[in-house]
C-alpha cells in the first residue's frame, strides 16, 4: 500500500473526510472559515505584533493613554513597549508571552470588557520588574544610592520599582477618558495622504 493511500485511509478511519454527498458543503465551509481567518488577520493588522513597533500596541485604541504618555517620556529614546513588557530571557518565551497576552487583550477588546484604568496583571508585573532590573542594574546596585536614598537596599528587594518611581514612564494619566486624540497619527489607521496641517489652513497661509 502506497503512502498516499495510507494517509487517505487514516483520514477516513478518523472521520476527517466527510461522505461524498457532504464534500461540496464541507469544502465551502472550510474555505469560508479559512477566508474569514485571513480577513481577520488582515483587519487586525496581526503581522505588526511580530515587530517591535510601539504603534502596534494601539491598533485596537485601548492603549492610547499608555502610548501617548510613553511618547512624552525619556524612555521613548531608549526603550519601546517590548523592551519593558515581554520577557527577554529567550526568544521562544518572548513570543509565547506576546501570543498569550495578545489573545487575552484581543478577547477583552472584542467583549468590550476593558476597564477605564488599565493595570498590569501578576504575570506582567513580574516581567516588567525583571526588565527594570535588567536595564537599570547599575543604578539599582549603585552603592552611592545607599548614601542619599533612605533604605534603598531594602526597597529594591521587597517591593516593585514603580511603587517609588510611580510616573515612569507613563506619567499621571491613567484612564481612557483622560487622553484625547494625539497629533501624531497612528500608522495602522491613518490614510497615507494624511496631513497634520489641514488644507484650509495651508491655503490661508499661502494667500497671505
Amino acid at each position: 500500500m502506497g503512502k498516499r493511500q495510507k494517509i487517505k485511509r487514516g483520514l477516513f478511519k478518523y472521520n476527517l473526510i466527510p461522505p461524498h454527498k457532504w464534500r461540496p458543503a464541507a469544502t465551502i465551509l472550510v474555505a469560508a472559515i479559512f477566508g474569514l481567518g485571513l480577513y481577520l488577520i488582515r483587519l487586525s493588522n496581526a503581522a505588526s505584533y511580530l515587530s517591535d513597533d510601539p504603534q502596534a500596541c494601539v491598533n485596537c485604541h485601548i492603549m492610547t493613554p499608555q502610548y501617548i504618555t510613553w511618547t512624552h517620556s525619556s524612555h521613548r529614546e531608549v526603550a519601546h513597549c517590548n523592551d519593558c513588557h515581554v520577557p527577554h530571557d529567550n526568544i521562544a518565551n518572548k513570543y509565547f508571552f506576546k501570543a498569550k497576552d495578545g489573545l487575552y487583550h484581543a478577547s477583552i477588546f472584542t467583549l468590550r470588557a476593558e476597564p477605564q484604568v488599565i493595570r498590569a496583571l501578576e504575570p506582567s508585573i513580574k516581567v516588567i520588574q525583571n526588565n527594570c532590573i535588567r536595564c537599570h542594574e547599575n543604578q539599582v546596585t549603585d552603592a552611592k544610592l545607599l548614601g542619599f536614598v533612605e533604605n534603598h537596599q531594602g526597597h529594591r528587594t521587597d517591593r516593585i520599582c514603580w511603587e517609588c518611581h510611580r510616573e515612569v514612564p507613563h506619567g499621571k494619566v491613567k484612564s481612557l477618558s483622560a487622553v484625547g486624540h494625539q497629533i501624531e497619527p497612528i500608522k495602522a489607521h491613518a490614510p497615507e495622504d494624511l496631513d497634520i496641517i489641514p488644507k484650509w489652513l495651508k491655503e490661508s497661509m499661502n494667500n497671505r
